[in-house]
């Protein structure tokens, strides 16, 4: 078990998202799934927490009611190789209902905010050169989806 387990509040739907949050990301799978007691305060039998694992990093999900709404002050921020795999991630966590930011910011269909970021990214933001940061960011600015090419070819320009 983990020492540390990010435990996000939902609605009602943590176990329509863990389905889904595990048909997204390969080497996922079910760890538990608890059910409400007679003690409540959800109704006796349903769904009470689901706990998964994507990619290795165990998540807790809990039906816990509308009280606390997700909010982009809490994200998951996944680092991808290529555009490719970008792009089918971003596709997957946009379906069904979910909306689009900025510099690779996108909140799903259950409010919870995602950061989908190519490696790529970190390696050319550590560079030591300001002017090449200076374009570099000045690009990511301007995006909303990660493009690599373009940070590419910001990141060499000049």
């Amino acid at each position: 078990m983990q020492k540390i387990t990010p435990f996000l509040w939902l609605d009602n739907n943590a176990e329509e998202a863990m389905t889904f949050y595990t048909s997204v990301f390969p080497d996922s799978k079910v760890l538990c799934v608890t059910h409400y007691g007679d003690a409540g305060p959800g109704p006796k039998g349903s769904v009470m927490t689901v706990t998964f694992t994507l990619n290795g990093q165990d998540i807790t999900l809990l039906n816990g009611g509308p009280l606390f709404p997700q909010s982009p002050a809490f994200s998951f921020a996944v680092a991808v190789d290529t555009q490719e795999e970008l792009d089918d991630l971003w596709d997957k966590l946009l379906s069904g209902g979910g909306k689009p930011s900025q510099c690779g910011w996108l909140t799903d269909k259950f409010g919870v905010s995602w950061q989908v970021v190519p490696k790529i990214f970190f390696e050319l933001s550590q560079n030591s050169d300001p002017n090449k940061l200076q374009r570099v960011m000045e690009a990511v600015l301007k995006m909303v989806k990660f493009d690599i090419a373009a940070l590419k070819k910001a990141y060499e320009a000049g």
